[in-house]
Formats: C-alpha cells, structure tokens, sequence
C-alpha cells in the first residue's frame, strides 16, 4: 500500500505535465486566424482582381478579373481534394506530403495545428495558393484563352505551388535546410514572378503591348485592398494572436509605406513626373519584398526593405523589361519576381533574433543563411522555370495558348465571355 500510495502521486505529477504540454485550442489564437484568412482571400477577390482589370485595357478588363476568379474557386476545390495534403502532411524524402489527408482525411473539428482548429490553418493556407495562381494571370492577359488558363491554373497549383510550398514550409528539404520564408516570398512571389516571366516569353508580345490603365482609380482601390489584406497575410502568418504577429503588422506596413515614396521619388527623378500608378505599383512591391522577412527583422530593416523595393523593381518596369523585349503584361516577374528575389535575400541579411529565434541573419553573426537564401532562390526559380515551360508546351500542343489575332484585336471580355465591362453607346 505504501509503494502505491508514493507512486499516485508520480502519476499526478505526470499527468499534470502532459496535459500542460499537449497543444490547447487558442481563442485568441483561432479568432485572429479566422481574420487573417477572411483578409487573404480578399487580396484575390476583390483586391488582386481589380488592381489587374483596372491595368487592363477596357476591351479586357472582365477576362482579366475572371482570371482571378476562377483560379479562387479551382484552388479551393483542389486544395482540400489533395492540396492540403500533399503540401502540409507528413514528409516523405523532403519532397512531398503523404497522401494520408486526402479530402482532409483525419481533419476534424477537433485537429490542432498549433493552438488554432486545423481546419482554419488549411484555409489559410488555401488563400495563399489560390492568390499566387491568381497572380500568375498578369502576365498572360489580354491573349491568353480562357480555358487554356483553367487548366494552367490546375496543372500549375498542383505541380508546381503544392511541391514548393512543402520544400519551404511543410518540412520539405529547404525547411530542413534552413531557409527562411515567413509568408511567401519563395512559395508565392519568386514562383509567380517566375512562372509569369515563362509565359510571358512562350505567347509572345500582344497586338498592342502597351500599360495604360482602363480605370486607374479602380488600380489605386485593388492596391488599398492587397495592402489592407496583406496585414493578414504576414500577420497571419504567425499562426497566433502575439508580438510576432504584431511585429510582422508593423513590418509590413512600414515597408510598405517606404517602397511607395522610393518608388515615386525614383520615377520622380527618372521620368519627371510621379505617378499615382508608380505609388500603386511600389507599395504592391513594398508588400512583396517585406513577405518573407515580416517575422523576422526590426523596423530598420523592414526600412530598408522598402527603399530597396521601391527602387530596384522600378528600373525592372521601366527599364529592363524594355530592353530584353519580353512583354510581361502586367509585370509579375518585374514586381513579384524582383521584389521576391530581394525580399529574401534580404531575409537572409536582416534577420534578426531578437524578434523570431528562428532567424539569425548575416548581420547578426551567421553569414551561411545567405548562402541557404540563395540556395533556395535559385531551387525555387529553376524549378518553377521548367515545370512551368513543360505544363504550357504541353498545353500548346494540346489545347493551343493564344486567342487568335482577330479576337485579340476584339478583346477578350467579347470573345472569351460574351460580355462587355462598360456598356458605353
């Protein structure tokens, strides 16, 4: 009796310790990513849809804001048949989730992730692949075919987003090596801007390759909205309600803030006049260059950041992309691709433990994340590159890529839909 009595309250002590350690559903917590994840999915609808189809010519602003629609809704369909899954579930070899959570298998309602309901964390998730499709679609407007650009946006969530989202952020071998991305540079920016920048060059220049915005002022509301749904997206990306999140907040928006007056100082001073198109455009790159270091540098870098992302991707825009001659629409790969690129080389640089353990950068006494940075800029760009030139040749053969010349010069929104944006007489 007296060996059972000492060892009941060994129990007790254990299994008061196991109940502190096992993960507790948050309200806090789940509350702000339920927030977080209603703000992502207004970066694609409506935000990301009126800030193209505002830069679209008028003959082709409903294709263009249709473009993102229905990579919205492919997405979220294909993420919870096998997305989730094969992103976010146990790694195989550090290339692929398992298939064990196909159309969320063992995801109930009482899943954790963290301190938040697992079912919440996979539709955040889903938001984040469903814009980087969506983005994707500013390259190729104005002469793409509608369904060729339904089943692009399947073959390319599926083959290309889903394998480097899991390589970063699911346990995949740039998770183990040790790369930093809070909230998508690699995943989302660098793969879109890549991924325009292929099919940019495989359907050639439009008819009239020009950039001048049907409605500017619907340019200037979708580029409030991503900046607003933003916050949620790096923000969110903390995956609670504390000060990493509210770090990333201030980072963000800060960053934001100082790419749009570099920007529209630079264009200022390089074609004489400030734009409100150049303020549009530099804060949607202050956006993209803060995504992977949100959670991880302190204000000055986040300052820095920003007047890199207001100047280096200008001269992308207005200057390179003229000179190699390649007509990127909407310029993904000058703004997203660029801007990606830097944001998380910069990472690399600025990432400072004092806000997130998880990140010492070389300012901070480890010069190798550099090196893992670059490693995988360069894994996400080359594979990006050839899957995405496989999956539209294939298309071409098969399906065929550009409307014909007399549609283009009709404009998609009559011949793709049938439609008109502005019923003027």
């Amino acid at each position: 009796m007296r060996r059972v009595a000492g060892i009941i309250p060994l129990l007790l002590v254990h299994l008061s310790f196991a109940q502190e350690q096992a993960p507790k559903l948050d309200t806090g917590d789940t509350a702000w990513m339920l927030i977080s994840t209603a703000l992502v999915m207004l970066m694609t609808l409506p935000g990301l849809a009126l800030f193209y189809g505002g830069m679209a010519k008028r003959k082709d602003t409903l294709n263009t804001i249709a473009m993102s629609f229905v990579a919205y809704c492919l997405v979220s369909v294909i993420w919870v048949l096998y997305g989730y899954s094969f992103a976010f579930n146990t790694d195989i070899s550090g290339v692929i989730g398992s298939p064990s959570k196909l159309l969320l298998n063992g995801v109930g309602v009482k899943s954790l992730q963290g301190t938040v309901p697992e079912l919440i964390f996979v539709v955040f998730q889903l938001t984040f692949a469903a814009i980087t499709v969506a983005l994707v679609s500013g390259s190729y407007v104005e002469r793409l075919k509608f369904s060729t650009w339904v089943l692009f946006s399947i073959l390319w969530v599926s083959l290309v987003y889903v394998p480097i989202a899991h390589w970063v952020w699911g346990g995949g071998f740039l998770a183990k090596l040790g790369a930093l991305d809070f909230a998508g540079g690699t995943v989302v920016h660098i793969n879109a801007g890549i991924a325009g920048l292929v099919g940019a060059i495989l359907l050639g220049r439009r008819k009239e390759a020009t950039l001048i915005p049907n409605n500017l002022p619907m340019v200037v509301l979708g580029a409030g909205l991503l900046w607003f749904g933003w916050f949620g997206f790096n923000a969110g990306s903390a995956v609670a309600s504390n000060g990493l999140a509210a770090a990333a907040f201030l980072n963000t928006n800060t960053a934001t803030a100082m790419a749009a007056l570099s920007w529209m100082f630079t264009e200022w001073l390089h074609a004489k006049k400030p734009t409100l198109l150049g303020l549009a455009s530099g804060a949607v790159a202050g956006l993209v260059a803060i995504t992977p270091a949100a959670g991880f540098v302190n204000v000055v870098g986040a300052i820095v950041i920003g007047i890199l992302a207001g100047t280096i991707p200008y001269f992308m825009v207005a200057v390179v992309k003229h000179k190699l001659g390649y007509d990127d629409a909407l310029d993904v790969f000058g703004i997203h691709g660029a801007a990606g690129i830097l944001g998380a080389l910069l990472t690399g640089i600025f990432a400072d433990p004092s806000i997130n353990e998880a990140g010492k950068g070389l300012l901070y006494g480890n010069p190798g994340q550099v090196i893992v940075q670059l490693v995988a800029i360069g894994t996400t760009i080359v594979y990006d590159a050839i899957a995405t030139f496989v999956i539209l040749v294939v298309l071409r053969i098969l399906v065929g890529l550009r409307v014909n010349g007399e549609e283009e010069v009709q404009g998609l929104d009559k011949s793709q839909h049938g439609e008109n944006a502005y019923n003027i007489t």
